[in-house]
């Protein structure tokens, strides 16, 4: 009896720890929604409450302002993208693999959290986010310049630094560029036969970029 009544009790914060987790997440996806389609200063704590569909109440018993809000927003943003990114840049060495094996372990786990995070990164561009909020984000978004260019320097390594630094750049964009017409695609198949041009592209240049290395350095 001692032990069935421990566990029992032992059981109930468990389960209100993770009541409280479900209902911070189901806040903060509503959040995401109505900070991004109606900009920072006309959002109100009430509209998060109601898009949550929660009362304004619940919601101050996890956050006491907006601001509160649009930090664990940014926390939670700049945590998934950075597990992205890891997965993305860290799962080979990206001299020895082909170039197109190297391409999808790249542009898919950074497609996947675009795809599942669609209001995140518009929400952190929008120009009345405030500074300090936005720039919880731009550690990790200003990392991949350094992590692309690194992937340049272990290819192409006759590539000026100069020339890494631009190439990795316009790889970002492209890829940026690209992003919002397979999110917006009408159907599976269509997204995948975007997918399958934007990885063209980034290897086609790719390939350039490494030419022009090795004809530097007097390769092949």
């Amino acid at each position: 009896m001692d032990g069935d009544g421990g566990s029992g009790a032992g059981a109930r914060p468990v389960r209100r720890q993770a009541r409280g987790e479900r209902r911070i997440a189901q806040i903060l996806d509503a959040a995401a929604g109505v900070l991004a389609e109606s900009g920072y200063e006309a959002a109100t704590t009430n509209r998060i409450a109601a898009a949550a569909g929660i009362s304004p109440g619940s919601l101050y018993q996890f956050f006491p302002n907006k601001e509160a809000i649009a930090r664990a927003l940014a926390d939670r943003f700049a945590a998934g993208m950075g597990g992205a990114h890891r997965s993305a840049f860290e799962a080979a060495d990206p001299a020895a693999v082909p170039l197109a094996e190297l391409i999808d372990g790249i542009v898919d786990p950074l497609m996947a959290f675009n795809l599942a995070n669609p209001g995140f990164k518009a929400l952190f561009a929008r120009p009345d986010m405030p500074a300090e909020l936005s720039a919880a984000t731009r550690p990790i978004q200003d990392a991949v310049l350094g992590r692309v260019a690194g992937i340049l320097a272990a290819r192409a390594p006759g590539l000026p630094e100069d020339d890494r630094t631009r190439g990795a750049r316009v790889l970002i964009q492209v890829f940026k560029a690209l992003v919002p017409l397979v999110a917006e695609a009408a159907s599976q198949d269509e997204r995948d036969a975007l997918m399958a041009e934007l990885k063209r592209v980034l290897a086609g240049y790719m390939t350039t970029l490494e030419a022009r290395g090795a004809a530097r350095t007097g390769g092949a």
